[in-house]
């Protein structure tokens, strides 16, 4: 039986701890952009709690039943404030996802989907048609669990981030069933 996992926002104390695991893990995606490559992105990522100070977004971990960081995602109930490339920023009556990671030793435990799971049930919560998300090439295992999940590619949302290619997702909630 998987241990349970308990999903809920981040606390302050938990900020930069969060941040070198989002470091670890996006430093660690064969064909990911390294952080001499892109150091921007990984301050963000560092800063990852600095987004729960955007309008309506919320810093979701992943937490073990002995409170050891698994994961953590970032949850956007105003696109506005999603802040990627491409048009997501401006579709309506949505919520978004960015900055999936998990730990390595968390990995096959089911924490990503945990993890996005609770984000669509915020989107629901909130009474959103949709959620947006992005993902690349090198995040296959996370590309997967989002096609189980029931989000399809949406090509108007691609962009190109300093060279590498982002694919754009939606989850229609209308007809999600399976979220």
């Amino acid at each position: 039986m998987p241990e349970p996992i308990d999903i809920r926002d981040l606390r302050a104390d938990e900020a930069a701890a969060l941040g070198r695991l989002m470091v670890e893990v996006y430093a660690s995606l064969e064909g990911f952009p390294t952080p001499q490559e892109q150091p921007d992105y990984y301050a963000m990522l560092a800063d990852i709690g600095a987004f729960a100070r955007r309008d309506r977004a919320r810093v979701m971990v992943a937490v073990s039943q002995e409170g050891g960081l698994l994961g953590g995602v970032v949850y956007f109930g105003n696109m506005a404030e999603y802040g990627s490339g491409g048009s997501a920023t401006r579709v309506g009556n949505a919520s978004g996802i960015r900055l999936l990671g998990v730990g390595p030793d968390a990995r096959g435990r089911g924490v990503g989907t945990a993890l996005t799971r609770a984000c669509i049930a915020l989107a629901r919560a909130a009474g959103h048609a949709e959620v947006v998300l992005h993902t690349t090439r090198a995040m296959q295992v996370a590309w997967a669990m989002y096609e189980r999940l029931g989000f399809v590619r949406s090509e108007d949302l691609d962009f190109s981030q300093s060279g590498l290619p982002v694919f754009g997702f939606r989850l229609r909630l209308a007809a999600a069933a399976r979220g």
